[in-house]
């Protein structure tokens, strides 16, 4: 019996989304786990659980092991990815080596919702420390997640119109989730 549950665990894991994405209900019910680690983050952290699903959303539609599109040479040789991002959190592969390193997490892995959500919460608390930008602000904490720290500093997002429109859009994520939530938990 110990080694069927042993082996059992060894399996595939589901990385599939979630069913209904505009559902936050939906969404906690189909995977309370994710629930779990949302608030554990909150609670460590201090990042919103609407926030943290927001960007999950954009960044991988809640799909653990999301990677980037491959790119193509002469539409038929692959010659790697668009970047090293993987995960629920999308964390590139540096910035998920200064997390590890800092965090002292390293079994932690980017598929595995709890610790992408408490990357994200790391991430973000950092971006409150460099640029003062709050843990509830979705639209600026995510342009400053999207071109990093430094990119955001620079302005480079300023010239991204759809990034920009992207960030609005999950700011306005953010608000139904939170809606959302507090409707289902008075359920």
């Amino acid at each position: 019996m110990i080694l069927l549950t042993v082996l059992a665990g060894c399996g595939p894991r589901d990385f599939a989304a979630p069913r209904e994405l505009d559902d936050a209900c939906s969404i906690v019910r189909e995977h309370p786990d994710y629930l779990r680690a949302f608030r554990a983050t909150e609670r460590k952290w201090g990042v919103p659980v609407p926030v943290q699903m927001a960007i999950i959303y954009q960044e991988s539609k809640f799909v653990g092991n999301a990677r980037t599109p491959l790119q193509w040479k002469l539409g038929v040789i692959p010659v790697g990815r668009q970047s090293s991002a993987y995960g629920y959190s999308q964390a590139l592969d540096g910035t998920w080596d200064e997390y590890l390193e800092q965090e002292g997490g390293w079994r932690h892995k980017r598929d595995n919702i709890r610790h992408a959500t408490n990357f994200m919460g790391w991430y973000m608390n950092g971006t409150k420390r460099e640029l003062g930008i709050p843990l509830y602000d979705t639209r600026n904490q995510y342009l400053a997640y999207h071109d990093g720290r430094a990119g955001y500093r620079r302005g480079t997002w300023k010239s991204k119109g759809w990034l920009i429109n992207v960030s609005d859009s999950l700011a306005r994520r953010t608000l139904l989730y939170d809606s959302q939530l507090r409707a289902c938990n008075k359920r």
